[in-house]
């Protein structure tokens, strides 16, 4: 009787442990999936340059996410997880091939404009500028065209009088000259 009371709870205790390594590795499944999703949609410059380090960089952290899962799923014996954790690194190798190949003479790219990590310096290029220094650069120009409205007001309102004083400073303009 001890061993059949043995034998049922080391199923339990499988069980539970099953359901565990079921909810760890969903959870860890979802947190790199997430991060892919957050790729999908990277707000920033990728194209060179240090935007492209940091996309190459979360591309690793997929990568390297995806074998912490797989890891975890084969320990535990998730098939169904497992499989979407290498379709998850090979998914982020694929990512980190269509980045790097091209640069590095690889793949096929347009010979007048190859990708390259770094970005070439341009003389007439502007400098990007922040969302902030845009809308402070937009206020400023408004108040400078508003305060250029307001000097040409003022100059055609006060223009009588100005032809006044000129002459009286030049009092010979007002006094006829003798022949």
């Amino acid at each position: 009787m001890k061993k059949l009371q043995s034998e049922e709870e080391r199923r339990a205790q499988e069980r539970t442990q099953q359901r565990a390594a079921m909810f760890g590795g969903g959870a860890r499944l979802i947190l790199v999936f997430a991060l892919f999703v957050a790729l999908a949609v990277w707000p920033y410059e990728r194209a060179c340059g240090l935007g492209l380090f940091y996309y190459l960089g979360v591309e690793i952290v997929i990568i390297v996410g995806g074998l912490w899962v797989a890891l975890t799923t084969w320990r535990y014996r998730l098939p169904k997880m497992h499989t979407l954790s290498l379709i998850i690194i090979l998914t982020g190798l694929t990512l980190m091939a269509v980045e790097i190949l091209p640069r590095i003479g690889y793949a096929a790219v347009d010979p007048k404009h190859p990708p390259q990590f770094s970005c070439p310096d341009t003389q007439n290029a502007l400098p990007r500028t922040s969302a902030v220094e845009q809308r402070v650069q937009i206020a400023t120009r408004s108040i400078e065209a508003r305060w250029q409205a307001r000097a040409d007001e003022l100059s055609r309102k006060f223009r009588p009088q100005r032809a006044a004083l000129t002459r009286i400073e030049r009092s010979e303009l007002l006094s006829p000259q003798a022949p």
